[in-house]
Protein backbone atom coordinates (compact mmCIF):
# COMPACT_ATOMS: atom_id res chain seq x y z
CA UNK A 1 0.00 0.00 0.00
CA UNK A 2 1.52 3.07 -1.14
CA UNK A 3 0.28 6.78 -0.33
CA UNK A 4 -2.02 8.64 -2.81
CA UNK A 5 -3.95 11.45 -3.34
CA UNK A 6 -6.79 11.54 -0.34
CA UNK A 7 -9.43 11.60 -3.69
CA UNK A 8 -8.69 8.11 -3.92
CA UNK A 9 -9.93 5.65 -1.27
CA UNK A 10 -8.58 1.95 -0.58
CA UNK A 11 -10.14 -1.63 -0.77
CA UNK A 12 -12.47 -0.69 1.89
CA UNK A 13 -13.22 2.71 0.50
CA UNK A 14 -11.25 4.68 3.46
CA UNK A 15 -9.72 7.78 1.65
CA UNK A 16 -5.70 7.77 1.62
CA UNK A 17 -4.51 10.88 3.59
CA UNK A 18 -0.88 10.25 4.74
CA UNK A 19 -1.35 13.35 7.51
CA UNK A 20 -4.70 12.00 9.05
CA UNK A 21 -3.14 8.27 9.08
CA UNK A 22 0.00 10.27 11.01
CA UNK A 23 -2.83 11.44 13.58
CA UNK A 24 -3.99 8.26 14.23
CA UNK A 25 -0.71 6.78 14.51
CA UNK A 26 0.29 9.14 17.28
CA UNK A 27 -2.91 8.97 19.27
CA UNK A 28 -2.49 5.27 18.87
CA UNK A 29 1.42 5.04 20.43
CA UNK A 30 0.46 7.72 22.98
CA UNK A 31 -2.46 5.69 24.24
CA UNK A 32 0.17 2.74 24.02
CA UNK A 33 2.21 4.88 26.50
CA UNK A 34 -0.39 5.60 28.37
CA UNK A 35 -1.53 2.64 29.34
CA UNK A 36 2.41 1.77 30.06
CA UNK A 37 2.74 4.02 32.53
CA UNK A 38 -0.76 2.83 34.00
CA UNK A 39 1.23 -0.67 34.11
CA UNK A 40 3.88 0.31 35.88
CA UNK A 41 2.19 2.27 38.79
CA UNK A 42 -0.26 -0.32 39.31
CA UNK A 43 2.76 -3.39 39.35
CA UNK A 44 4.67 -1.77 42.54
CA UNK A 45 1.21 -3.11 44.50
CA UNK A 46 -0.20 -5.69 42.26
CA UNK A 47 0.52 -9.32 40.11
CA UNK A 48 1.27 -8.43 36.79
CA UNK A 49 -1.21 -11.52 36.33
CA UNK A 50 -4.18 -9.66 38.29
CA UNK A 51 -3.16 -6.90 36.04
CA UNK A 52 -3.34 -8.55 32.84
CA UNK A 53 -6.86 -10.63 33.96
CA UNK A 54 -8.81 -7.18 35.04
CA UNK A 55 -8.16 -5.14 31.91
CA UNK A 56 -8.05 -8.34 29.95
CA UNK A 57 -11.81 -8.69 31.08
CA UNK A 58 -12.24 -5.09 30.44
CA UNK A 59 -10.91 -4.99 26.92
CA UNK A 60 -12.77 -8.50 25.98
CA UNK A 61 -16.02 -6.64 25.73
CA UNK A 62 -15.61 -4.10 23.58
CA UNK A 63 -13.88 -6.25 21.09
CA UNK A 64 -16.60 -8.86 21.35
CA UNK A 65 -18.95 -6.69 20.07
CA UNK A 66 -16.90 -5.28 17.30
CA UNK A 67 -15.80 -8.72 16.30
CA UNK A 68 -19.93 -9.58 16.71
CA UNK A 69 -20.67 -7.51 13.39
CA UNK A 70 -18.77 -9.90 11.58
CA UNK A 71 -21.67 -12.28 10.36
CA UNK A 72 -20.39 -14.51 8.07
CA UNK A 73 -20.78 -18.17 9.14
CA UNK A 74 -17.10 -19.64 9.01
CA UNK A 75 -16.23 -16.78 11.81
CA UNK A 76 -14.56 -18.90 14.18
CA UNK A 77 -13.47 -22.19 12.88
CA UNK A 78 -9.67 -21.91 12.98
CA UNK A 79 -8.11 -23.12 9.73
CA UNK A 80 -4.42 -23.99 11.59
CA UNK A 81 -5.15 -24.54 15.06
CA UNK A 82 -1.72 -25.26 16.19
CA UNK A 83 -0.54 -22.18 14.53
CA UNK A 84 -3.44 -20.67 16.94
CA UNK A 85 -2.11 -22.00 19.74
CA UNK A 86 1.30 -21.24 19.29
CA UNK A 87 -0.21 -17.72 18.70
CA UNK A 88 -2.11 -17.88 22.05
CA UNK A 89 1.08 -19.20 23.93
CA UNK A 90 3.52 -16.37 22.45
CA UNK A 91 0.70 -13.78 23.61
CA UNK A 92 0.54 -15.21 27.04
CA UNK A 93 4.16 -15.47 27.51
CA UNK A 94 5.02 -12.27 25.60
CA UNK A 95 2.50 -9.78 27.55
CA UNK A 96 3.17 -11.35 30.88
CA UNK A 97 7.01 -10.40 30.42
CA UNK A 98 6.28 -7.34 28.85
CA UNK A 99 3.84 -6.13 32.04
CA UNK A 100 6.99 -7.35 34.25
CA UNK A 101 9.38 -5.85 32.92
CA UNK A 102 7.24 -2.13 32.79
CA UNK A 103 6.47 -2.78 36.37
CA UNK A 104 10.37 -2.82 37.74
CA UNK A 105 12.39 -1.33 35.32
CA UNK A 106 12.77 2.59 33.77
CA UNK A 107 9.44 3.19 30.74
CA UNK A 108 12.81 4.59 28.66
CA UNK A 109 14.78 1.25 29.37
CA UNK A 110 11.52 -1.16 28.73
CA UNK A 111 10.87 0.86 25.47
CA UNK A 112 14.24 0.78 23.72
CA UNK A 113 14.75 -3.27 24.35
CA UNK A 114 11.19 -3.56 23.00
CA UNK A 115 12.48 -2.00 19.78
CA UNK A 116 14.37 -4.38 18.86
CA UNK A 117 11.38 -6.54 18.38
CA UNK A 118 12.08 -5.48 14.41
CA UNK A 119 15.19 -6.56 14.17
CA UNK A 120 14.37 -9.36 15.59
CA UNK A 121 10.98 -10.35 12.91
CA UNK A 122 13.60 -9.38 10.24
CA UNK A 123 15.86 -12.29 11.43
CA UNK A 124 13.23 -14.79 12.62
CA UNK A 125 11.64 -14.10 8.82
CA UNK A 126 14.62 -15.52 7.07
CA UNK A 127 13.46 -19.75 8.98
CA UNK A 128 9.84 -19.08 9.13
CA UNK A 129 9.26 -17.35 6.26
CA UNK A 130 12.57 -18.08 3.58
CA UNK A 131 12.89 -14.31 3.62
CA UNK A 132 16.54 -13.45 2.13
CA UNK A 133 18.43 -10.89 4.58
CA UNK A 134 20.81 -8.62 2.08
CA UNK A 135 23.79 -7.27 2.81
CA UNK A 136 22.26 -3.51 4.00
CA UNK A 137 19.71 -4.76 5.76
CA UNK A 138 22.16 -7.72 7.39
CA UNK A 139 24.35 -4.61 8.71
CA UNK A 140 21.61 -2.91 10.26
CA UNK A 141 20.22 -5.80 12.13
CA UNK A 142 23.96 -6.21 13.31
CA UNK A 143 24.14 -2.08 14.67
CA UNK A 144 20.42 -2.91 16.48
CA UNK A 145 21.95 -5.21 18.14
CA UNK A 146 24.92 -3.35 19.04
CA UNK A 147 22.44 -0.83 20.67
CA UNK A 148 20.84 -3.36 22.32
CA UNK A 149 23.87 -4.35 23.85
CA UNK A 150 25.04 -0.59 24.96
CA UNK A 151 21.15 -0.41 26.82
CA UNK A 152 21.83 -4.24 29.00
CA UNK A 153 25.26 -4.00 29.39
CA UNK A 154 25.76 -7.48 29.37
CA UNK A 155 28.30 -8.67 32.86
CA UNK A 156 27.36 -4.84 34.64
CA UNK A 157 25.45 -4.30 37.96
CA UNK A 158 22.37 -3.00 36.08
CA UNK A 159 21.10 -5.78 34.36
CA UNK A 160 18.25 -7.59 35.95
CA UNK A 161 15.75 -9.63 35.34
CA UNK A 162 13.55 -6.95 34.22
CA UNK A 163 15.73 -6.66 31.82
CA UNK A 164 15.55 -10.19 30.33
CA UNK A 165 12.07 -9.78 30.99
CA UNK A 166 11.74 -6.83 28.40
CA UNK A 167 14.23 -9.06 26.32
CA UNK A 168 11.75 -12.08 26.14
CA UNK A 169 8.97 -9.92 25.10
CA UNK A 170 10.77 -8.41 22.33
CA UNK A 171 11.74 -12.08 21.08
CA UNK A 172 8.23 -13.07 21.94
CA UNK A 173 6.78 -9.87 20.09
CA UNK A 174 9.11 -10.86 17.04
CA UNK A 175 7.67 -14.76 16.77
CA UNK A 176 3.62 -13.56 17.25
CA UNK A 177 4.71 -11.08 14.38
CA UNK A 178 5.77 -13.91 11.96
CA UNK A 179 3.47 -15.92 12.89
CA UNK A 180 0.35 -13.71 12.75
CA UNK A 181 1.60 -12.76 9.31
CA UNK A 182 1.39 -16.78 8.08
CA UNK A 183 -2.14 -16.82 9.81
CA UNK A 184 -3.27 -13.58 8.13
CA UNK A 185 -2.83 -15.65 5.02
CA UNK A 186 -6.04 -18.48 5.80
CA UNK A 187 -7.43 -16.96 8.96
CA UNK A 188 -10.20 -14.74 9.61
CA UNK A 189 -9.63 -11.81 12.07
CA UNK A 190 -12.04 -12.03 14.52
CA UNK A 191 -9.99 -16.19 14.63
CA UNK A 192 -6.82 -14.25 15.06
CA UNK A 193 -7.81 -12.36 17.54
CA UNK A 194 -10.24 -14.15 20.12
CA UNK A 195 -8.61 -16.99 20.27
CA UNK A 196 -5.41 -15.08 21.76
CA UNK A 197 -7.50 -13.26 23.81
CA UNK A 198 -9.75 -16.03 25.06
CA UNK A 199 -6.38 -17.87 26.14
CA UNK A 200 -4.61 -15.58 27.79
CA UNK A 201 -7.95 -14.36 30.03
CA UNK A 202 -8.07 -18.07 30.99
CA UNK A 203 -4.56 -19.06 31.67
CA UNK A 204 -4.85 -15.72 34.11
CA UNK A 205 -7.92 -16.53 35.45
CA UNK A 206 -6.54 -19.96 36.34
CA UNK A 207 -3.45 -17.87 38.42
CA UNK A 208 -5.51 -15.51 40.60
CA UNK A 209 -6.05 -17.73 43.59
CA UNK A 210 -2.45 -17.19 43.69
CA UNK A 211 -1.76 -14.11 43.06
CA UNK A 212 -4.99 -11.67 44.16
CA UNK A 213 -5.27 -8.94 46.02
CA UNK A 214 -8.34 -7.02 47.24
CA UNK A 215 -8.57 -3.81 45.02
CA UNK A 216 -9.42 -0.29 45.91
CA UNK A 217 -12.28 1.39 43.45
CA UNK A 218 -9.30 3.40 42.19
CA UNK A 219 -7.37 0.83 41.09
CA UNK A 220 -9.80 -1.06 39.68
CA UNK A 221 -10.76 1.78 37.28
CA UNK A 222 -6.95 2.43 36.67
CA UNK A 223 -6.87 -1.28 35.35
CA UNK A 224 -10.28 -1.07 33.46
CA UNK A 225 -8.78 2.04 31.66
CA UNK A 226 -5.61 0.00 31.09
CA UNK A 227 -8.42 -2.78 28.93
CA UNK A 228 -10.09 0.18 26.65
CA UNK A 229 -7.00 2.11 26.05
CA UNK A 230 -5.75 -0.89 24.17
CA UNK A 231 -9.08 -1.22 22.52
CA UNK A 232 -8.55 2.32 21.29
CA UNK A 233 -5.45 2.13 20.30
CA UNK A 234 -5.76 -0.66 18.48
CA UNK A 235 -8.25 0.79 16.69
CA UNK A 236 -6.30 4.02 15.79
CA UNK A 237 -3.68 1.70 14.60
CA UNK A 238 -6.07 0.22 11.93
CA UNK A 239 -7.02 3.39 11.19
CA UNK A 240 -3.81 4.29 10.43
CA UNK A 241 -2.87 2.07 8.13
CA UNK A 242 -6.09 2.21 6.35
CA UNK A 243 -5.36 5.88 5.71
CA UNK A 244 -1.60 6.10 4.41
CA UNK A 245 1.51 3.38 4.08
CA UNK A 246 2.86 1.22 6.27
CA UNK A 247 5.99 3.14 5.99
CA UNK A 248 4.31 6.21 7.05
CA UNK A 249 2.99 4.65 9.80
CA UNK A 250 5.58 1.85 11.29
CA UNK A 251 7.95 5.12 12.52
CA UNK A 252 5.63 6.12 14.91
CA UNK A 253 5.86 3.49 17.08
CA UNK A 254 9.09 5.39 18.30
CA UNK A 255 7.20 8.25 19.39
CA UNK A 256 6.96 6.24 22.85
CA UNK A 257 10.31 6.96 23.31
CA UNK A 258 9.32 10.92 23.32
CA UNK A 259 6.50 9.89 26.44
CA UNK A 260 8.43 7.52 28.04
CA UNK A 261 10.73 10.33 29.18
CA UNK A 262 7.69 13.04 29.76
CA UNK A 263 5.73 10.03 31.92
CA UNK A 264 8.79 9.07 33.66
CA UNK A 265 10.13 12.20 34.61
CA UNK A 266 6.13 13.72 35.47
CA UNK A 267 5.48 10.69 37.85
CA UNK A 268 8.18 7.97 38.50
CA UNK A 269 11.25 10.39 39.16
CA UNK A 270 13.02 8.70 35.67
CA UNK A 271 15.48 10.20 33.72
CA UNK A 272 17.13 7.60 30.77
CA UNK A 273 21.37 7.67 31.64
CA UNK A 274 23.62 8.16 28.55
CA UNK A 275 24.10 5.06 27.46
CA UNK A 276 20.22 4.11 27.66
CA UNK A 277 19.96 7.22 25.00
CA UNK A 278 23.02 5.74 23.01
CA UNK A 279 21.40 2.50 22.83
CA UNK A 280 18.10 3.80 22.32
CA UNK A 281 19.15 6.00 19.35
CA UNK A 282 21.12 3.35 17.43
CA UNK A 283 18.00 0.83 17.89
CA UNK A 284 15.60 3.38 16.36
CA UNK A 285 18.73 4.28 14.02
CA UNK A 286 18.87 0.73 12.79
CA UNK A 287 15.03 0.14 12.83
CA UNK A 288 14.21 3.11 10.93
CA UNK A 289 16.20 2.17 8.58
CA UNK A 290 14.84 -1.48 7.99
CA UNK A 291 11.61 -0.17 7.78
CA UNK A 292 12.45 2.00 5.43
CA UNK A 293 14.07 -0.74 3.03
CA UNK A 294 11.22 -2.82 3.69
CA UNK A 295 8.88 -0.31 2.16
CA UNK A 296 10.87 -0.78 -1.51
CA UNK A 297 8.76 -3.39 -3.16
CA UNK A 298 11.71 -4.94 -4.92
CA UNK A 299 13.48 -5.37 -1.69
CA UNK A 300 11.36 -7.66 0.18
CA UNK A 301 8.99 -10.50 -0.51
CA UNK A 302 7.08 -10.95 2.83
CA UNK A 303 7.74 -7.73 4.63
CA UNK A 304 6.70 -9.20 7.60
CA UNK A 305 7.32 -5.90 9.78
CA UNK A 306 5.62 -3.86 7.25
CA UNK A 307 2.41 -6.73 7.38
CA UNK A 308 1.82 -6.72 10.77
CA UNK A 309 1.75 -3.32 12.22
CA UNK A 310 0.98 -3.36 15.69
CA UNK A 311 4.29 -5.03 16.76
CA UNK A 312 3.99 -3.94 20.63
CA UNK A 313 4.89 -7.30 22.78
CA UNK A 314 2.18 -6.31 25.42
CA UNK A 315 -1.15 -5.16 24.06
CA UNK A 316 -2.49 -8.58 22.34
CA UNK A 317 -2.95 -9.77 18.95
CA UNK A 318 -3.68 -6.79 16.20
CA UNK A 319 -3.37 -8.21 12.61
CA UNK A 320 -1.98 -5.72 9.98
CA UNK A 321 -4.45 -4.44 7.48
CA UNK A 322 -4.85 -7.30 5.09
CA UNK A 323 -6.32 -8.96 7.49
CA UNK A 324 -8.39 -6.61 8.73
CA UNK A 325 -10.20 -6.32 5.57
CA UNK A 326 -11.99 -8.92 6.61
CA UNK A 327 -14.13 -7.27 9.13
CA UNK A 328 -15.69 -4.76 6.58
CA UNK A 329 -17.11 -7.88 4.73
CA UNK A 330 -19.12 -9.48 6.32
Amino acid sequence: MSAQPSSQSTEVGFAMSPLAGLMFGFAAFALFSGHDAIVKHLGSTYSVFQILFVAGLFSFIPVTIMMAADHRLDNFRPHHPWLLAARALTNVVTMSAAFYAFSVLPLAEVYALIFATPLLITVLAVPLLGETIRLRRGLAVLVGLVGVLIVIRPGGADFSIGHGAALVAACGGALAAIVVRKLGRTERATVIILYPMYASILTMAALQPFVFKPMVLTDMALMAAIGLMVVAAQVCIISAYRRAAASVIAPMQYSQMLWAILFGALFFDELPDLWVGVGSAVIIASGLYIVAREAKPDVSVTTPLLRNPNIRPDTGPTPGPNVHRDLDKG
